[in-house]
C-alpha cells in the first residue's frame, strides 16, 4: 500500500513537472493567435482606404489600412487583441469612422500581410513603426493622434503612450498584466515565475500623462471585469470609466450608444476633438 502511495504521488509530481515545462514552452502560441488570411477590407462595409506598409526599427515589414475621415476630428491608432487580424476590426473601424476619426489600423509581426513572428518587444516596435508612419508621413499631429487598445491591444497601446505621450489613451477590455492574468487562469501552477511575457500595464498607466478612458464589461468572460478596474483605480489623472455589457468580443457592439457615445463624450470633454 505504501508503495502505491508513493508511486502515485511520484506519478502526479512528474505530471505537474511535465504541464509546467509544457506551459512555458508553450507560451507564444497560447498568447498569440494570428491569421493570414485578410479576408475583408473597409470597402465591404463601404469605406474608402489606403493600404500601406512601413518598416519598424529592426527590419520587419508591417501592413495596415488608412481609413480617412472627411471631416476629421482626430486620428486613431488602433492596436488589435491577440487573435486574427485587421479584417475581424471593421466594426470598431465602422464606429471611429462614424465619430468623424481617421483610423490607421495595423498588423503585429506574423499577423495578416505583416512579416516576421509576434513578440513582446515586436509587438511595440510594431505600434511605433505606426505611430512614426502618422506623424512623419501622414503629417499627422500628435495632439490629435488617439491611440486605442483592446485586449492585448491596450497593452500595446499603454506602451506606446508613456513613450509618445498622445491626445487621448483608451483602453478596453483589457488586463494589468499577462503574470496576474495568467494566474487569475491558472491558480494551481506557479504561472507567476513561468511567465515569458509582461505586457505590464499596470505598471505604466500611473506614469502615462494624456487623458485615460478604460472601458470594461462585467461580463467579459475572457478579461475579468476586475482587471479594468484595477487599471482605471491605477491610472493617474486624468481619467474616466466606462462600463459596457456584454462577452470579451462582442460588448462594443451589444452595447451600442452606450459605448459609442461614452467614447465621444470622452474625447470631446478632454481634447474637444
Amino acid at each position: 500500500m505504501q508503495k502505491i502511495l508513493i508511486d502515485t504521488i511520484i506519478i502526479l509530481c512528474l505530471s505537474y513537472l511535465v504541464i509546467m515545462v509544457v506551459l512555458y514552452l508553450k507560451q507564444g502560441t497560447m498568447l498569440y493567435a494570428p491569421e493570414r488570411d485578410v479576408f475583408r477590407t473597409p470597402q465591404n462595409i463601404g469605406l474608402a482606404y489606403e493600404e500601406v506598409n512601413f518598416q519598424t526599427e529592426d527590419g520587419i515589414t508591417i501592413s495596415g489600412w488608412y481609413i480617412p475621415a472627411k471631416d476629421e476630428k482626430g486620428t486613431v491608432l488602433f492596436c488589435h487583441g491577440n487573435a486574427g487580424n485587421i479584417s475581424h476590426r471593421l466594426d470598431s473601424v465602422g464606429i471611429f469612422h462614424s465619430l468623424n476619426f481617421s483610423v490607421l489600423i495595423f498588423d503585429y509581426r506574423g499577423y495578416g500581410k505583416s512579416e516576421g513572428k509576434p513578440s513582446e518587444k515586436g509587438t511595440y516596435l510594431d505600434a511605433e513603426a505606426t505611430w512614426d508612419y502618422l506623424v512623419n508621413v501622414k503629417k499627422k499631429s500628435p495632439e490629435n493622434i488617439v491611440i486605442f487598445g483592446r485586449s492585448l491591444g491596450g497593452a500595446i497601446a499603454a506602451e506606446i503612450a508613456l513613450k509618445k505621450n498622445p491626445a487621448c489613451l483608451i483602453i478596453e477590455s483589457s488586463f494589468t498584466s499577462i503574470p496576474e492574468l495568467a494566474a487569475k487562469l491558472y491558480p494551481w501552477l506557479p504561472v507567476r515565475y513561468l511567465s515569458k511575457f509582461k505586457y505590464s500595464t499596470v505598471e505604466k498607466i500611473r506614469f502615462i500623462k494624456c487623458p485615460k478612458l478604460i472601458i470594461h464589461s462585467p461580463e467579459d468572460e475572457v478579461i475579468p471585469y476586475k482587471f479594468g478596474k484595477s487599471l482605471y483605480e491605477n491610472a493617474s489623472l486624468p481619467k474616466e470609466f466606462l462600463e459596457i455589457k456584454g462577452g470579451h468580443n462582442e460588448g462594443f457592439l451589444i452595447s451600442g450608444k452606450v459605448y459609442s457615445e461614452g467614447v465621444k463624450k470622452f474625447l470631446e470633454k478632454y481634447r474637444g476633438l
